[in-house]
């Protein structure tokens, strides 16, 4: 099979852990697709485009005849993780595994095509919060996931080091609200940790499954904070964006039994991080309308 690593993963690899580990990566995909292709007796359709940020997706069909999906992803970006959480999940709410088994994860066939983003925005919403409400459960013992603490302290270290002098204000605020945000988390349970309404495609089993899990434990209002800013672009562009906004972080965290204040300033820090890192990459545009969405907050 022919392959041609999808362009939004290229950029998404190396703006979080650099172009060269990314490119010395990219270039081992091929053999490593094909050693898991071979291994399972996997018969390849075509690569997922523009597919996810976070590893490469084929279409498969198995010796059954059975159609598949399998996600290579590198080994920096912890799929041993993913494995565990979408293995604890079994299912529930999620893509199911198929093989616990390695090179790659071997995954139901969902419809790629079909995101909650194919629906209109309070119908989308309304489908996310009933999807990743069934991912919340205990983690399982023994765990290797990190926390929402150890990870949000990472990112809040590369925040501190940002030169983007207009957005100071706004990293401090960020700064302030995790640091009282991650001093008394109200619960620890099994997070998606990067939920959005593109992580969620239709399926036959079920009408909506996650997927693309970067798991962490920690309270329920971290793994919202991502879905209140989706369509970002589409809120900056209307006159009602920062009241629409602020509506959305009520109106889900009245309907999962959230706190608002935990949830809006989940919402601030994850925006703020997301913004300075774009703007870092050079992503000037998106950086800026990140920024706008943290400042209605």
């Amino acid at each position: 099979m022919a392959f041609e690593p999808p362009q939004r993963l290229v950029r998404a690899l190396g703006e979080m852990y650099g172009d060269a580990a990314a490119r010395d990566w990219l270039d081992q995909v091929p053999r490593v697709v094909a050693d898991a292709l071979d291994r399972r007796g996997l018969e390849a359709e075509r690569v997922v485009v523009p597919g996810g940020r976070s590893g490469v997706v084929v279409l498969v069909r198995q010796p059954s005849g059975e159609p598949a999906a399998l996600k290579v992803a590198p080994p920096f970006a912890a799929p041993e993780l993913e494995r565990a959480a979408l293995a604890h999940w079994n299912g529930w709410g999620a893509v199911r595994l198929l093989d616990a088994e390695g090179p790659g994860l071997l995954l139901e066939r969902l419809h790629t095509e079909v995101s909650l983003r194919s629906l209109p925005e309070a119908k989308a919403l309304l489908e996310a919060a009933g999807t990743v409400r069934r991912l919340w459960v205990e983690p399982p013992a023994g765990h290797g996931f990190e926390s929402v603490a150890e990870r949000t302290a990472r990112q809040a270290e590369a925040m501190r080091a940002g030169k983007d002098a207009e957005a100071a204000a706004l990293v401090t605020a960020a700064l302030d609200a995790r640091e009282e945000l991650v001093a008394a988390p109200p619960e620890e349970l099994l997070l998606h940790g990067a939920f959005r309404q593109g992580k969620v495609l239709g399926g036959e089993r079920a009408p909506w499954l996650a997927v693309g899990p970067d798991p962490v434990v920690g309270e329920r209002a971290y793994d919202l904070a991502r879905l209140v800013r989706d369509r970002v672009e589409d809120l900056v562009a209307t006159a009602s964006g920062a009241s629409v906004a602020r509506r959305r972080v009520s109106r889900l965290a009245d309907s999962l039994d959230v706190d608002r204040e935990r949830l809006r300033g989940w919402t601030l820090f994850r925006a703020v991080e997301s913004g300075t890192r774009a703007l870092a990459a050079g992503r000037r545009q998106d950086g800026e309308l990140l920024m706008e969405f943290a400042g209605w907050l």
